[in-house]
């Protein structure tokens, strides 16, 4: 190799001393090389060039090579600046002259492949001190860090709750649940993909479909492998980065104490993290440049194959807080203060540590929106409010609306899996189902989502659930509904028209002119199951674990199965009444799920079941064992 670089330094040399075309280099007989072409001047110049050029730069990796590597943190544009010289290296290194436009072009279509992939990337001081800033802000609490820096991304070791991430310290609970509900959506869904040796390349993660007409997935939910669940796992990250990079690019952050043992054996791994961890503390941004590492993608199978690699980093105490910065770089630190409606407060929020909403919907529709309502709302005068702007593959759902303090938008509310992330006043965890189906809405409950639409967009109070006059008439034209004089005269009166009241008269109104009322009662039935995981480690006193004997109860996740039962009169009232009718005829027994939703077990209730009514109103739930815990 040595003796062909010597070679092609002295031709290039000899060439810049000639004014005519020299004899070209033979690598076959004379005589087949006679009746080539002859090179212009120009071609010999850019030839000349280009030989010196890689002769050069060969020199130059080689003398790099040799010396011994900088520990000096290296800035983005440095590591810029190589990876594009490599990349014109790589094209020099090619066997055929290359013109110098189709130079840059092959380096941007390396970069493309991997940028910012050199073992020297990490984020420069500014950047680094900004992050940290809005992640935490200036005065954070130890405890705070503490939490978030002590919280790994780990299965359950319990067999009933395998399938769920644990959780141990408070506050990381937005991210885990939020990696959780896309987990769920891969076991639940696409189990057979995860089974094959290349499900980790798929082309685009988040456009995957499936008929979801009767879909149902398995409730054995234990049985599942660990490869299963790794693979899962690595999807799921994957899928949420590119979609914070508007599924451009993902950045995947580590850390840089841990590029020396991630080649250790798997069986030691833990061991050797663990250890390469003790006294790692973060309490600055100066903390975070020293040890990030960040390497950014434009392929997703590249991005995937990173990821199943670092799984034990994200295992790791650091592994919640790294996914989260990883999040916030794919969608760029500008970007994210841009979604939010007040830059100025931090993402975790005090005196708790709890993760905002604005780092939930993040990861859910891949902006750091800070609201759950439909697109924008218009507060005059150039400002408004942002909300969830598409559908989004898992959905959400919070007490907080049962309280009348927001209104959760369509968007978060019908996602495309029956998969949604619960919030509570200080806690996150996860709602799905295993049917598909259970979003499909009956006539009564596409008429009644009709309804709230056409209201919804006259509400200008932010989800007040009241509209103006002019507004309620123009509810009454788009969705066709004829009041008598009297009721219309009625809610006009005071000069706006809120929803309970109208919601009230369009149940009482009779389907002919526009209502919802059913003198059958034989349409609207629905009887489903749901199910609740709680990943936070709690004593649990259901299941094959639990305490007996005076023992002490077995401290882990909770997986609830809640049977589901939407009435079909629209009113808890008429609900009962019928029942108790129905009960007394004596019934003649036939049709299935029509017996079940007359003779119900007696209604329970628990703050997770004013979440699920905010998506199924009048639901009535039943469950075994202990309440199902939202906080």
């Amino acid at each position: 190799m040595a003796d062909q670089e010597e070679e092609d330094l002295k031709m290039a040399l000899h060439m810049s001393m000639q004014h005519a075309a020299p004899e070209p280099k033979r690598s076959k007989p004379r005589d087949a090389a006679a009746v080539a072409p002859v090179a212009s001047p120009e071609d010999c110049r850019r030839l000349q060039r280009e030989l010196m050029a890689a002769a050069a730069e060969k020199r130059m990796m080689e003398a790099k090579k040799e010396s011994p590597a900088s520990t000096s943190p290296v800035s983005s544009s440095k590591i810029v600046k190589s990876s594009h010289d490599v990349s014109i290296e790589r094209v020099l290194e090619s066997n055929f002259p290359v013109s110098s436009s189709k130079i840059v072009k092959g380096s941007q279509d390396l970069l493309k492949e991997r940028v910012l992939e050199s073992k020297e990337a990490n984020l420069g001081l500014e950047e680094a001190k900004q992050l940290f800033s809005m992640m935490f802000g200036s005065e954070v609490s130890k405890g705070i860090l503490a939490q978030w820096s002590n919280q790994g991304i780990r299965f359950s070791s319990d067999p009933e709750t395998s399938m769920g991430l644990v959780q141990h310290e408070g506050g990381p609970c937005g991210v885990l649940a939020t990696i959780q509900a896309f987990v769920l959506k891969y076991l639940l869904f696409f189990p057979d993909e995860l089974g094959k040796v290349g499900s980790n390349t798929p082309q685009n993660l988040g456009s995957r479909s499936l008929s979801r007409n009767q879909h149902v997935a398995t409730d054995n939910l234990a049985s599942l492998t660990e490869d299963a669940k790794e693979r899962a796992l690595v999807n799921s990250m994957c899928e949420i980065l590119f979609l914070c990079g508007s599924n451009k690019r993902a950045v995947i952050a580590t850390l840089t104490i841990l590029e020396n043992v991630e080649e250790s054996e798997d069986s030691r791994k833990d061991e050797v993290f663990t250890k390469a961890l003790e006294g790692l503390s973060i309490e600055s941004g100066l903390d975070l440049q020293k040890i990030l590492r960040v390497d950014t993608y434009t392929s997703q199978a590249s991005a995937l194959q990173r990821l199943k690699t670092m799984i034990p980093v994200f295992q790791s105490r650091m592994g919640a807080m790294l996914f989260l910065i990883s999040a916030l770089l794919s969608r760029g630190l500008d970007s994210v203060q841009a979604d939010r409606d007040d830059p100025s407060f931090p993402l975790v929020t005090a005196p708790f540590g709890h993760a905002s909403q604005e780092i939930v919907n993040l990861l859910l529709c891949g902006q750091a929106v800070p609201n759950v309502f439909d697109g924008r709302m218009d507060l005059g005068g150039g400002m408004f409010l942002k909300g969830i702007a598409t559908s989004v593959e898992v959905g959400f759902l919070t007490l907080l609306e049962s309280l009348n303090f927001c209104k959760v938008g369509q968007h978060l509310k019908c996602p495309k899996w029956p998969i949604w992330v619960v919030g509570s006043e200080s806690h996150y965890t996860v709602l799905f189902a295993l049917d598909t189906t259970v979003q499909d809405e009956n006539e009564l409950e596409e008429r009644e989502s009709q309804i709230r639409k056409a209201f919804d967009i006259q509400d200008q109070s932010g989800g007040g659930g009241f509209i103006s006059v002019e507004g309620f008439h123009q509810v009454l034209r788009e969705t066709n509904i004829r009041l008598p004089h009297e009721k219309l005269d009625h809610l006009c009166g005071t000069g706006f028209i809120v929803w309970s009241e109208l919601w009230q008269i369009i149940l009482d109104l009779d389907k002919s002119l526009g209502g919802l009322k059913d003198s059958t009662g034989l349409m609207g039935k629905k009887v489903f199951d749901l199910y609740h995981f709680n990943g936070i480690a709690k004593s649990d006193l259901n299941g094959s674990q639990a305490s007996s004997g005076g023992e002490t109860p077995v401290q882990r996740p909770r997986l609830t199965k809640l049977r589901v039962s939407v009435p079909p009169r629209w009113t808890p009232e008429e609900f009962l009444a019928d029942v108790a009718a129905t009960s007394g005829s004596g019934g003649d027994g036939s049709g299935g799920n029509e017996i079940e939703v007359a003779k119900p077990e007696p209604p329970q209730h628990a703050p997770l079941v004013d979440c699920i009514r905010t998506r199924w109103p009048r639901a009535v739930c039943n469950w075994v064992g202990d309440p199902p815990s939202i906080v």
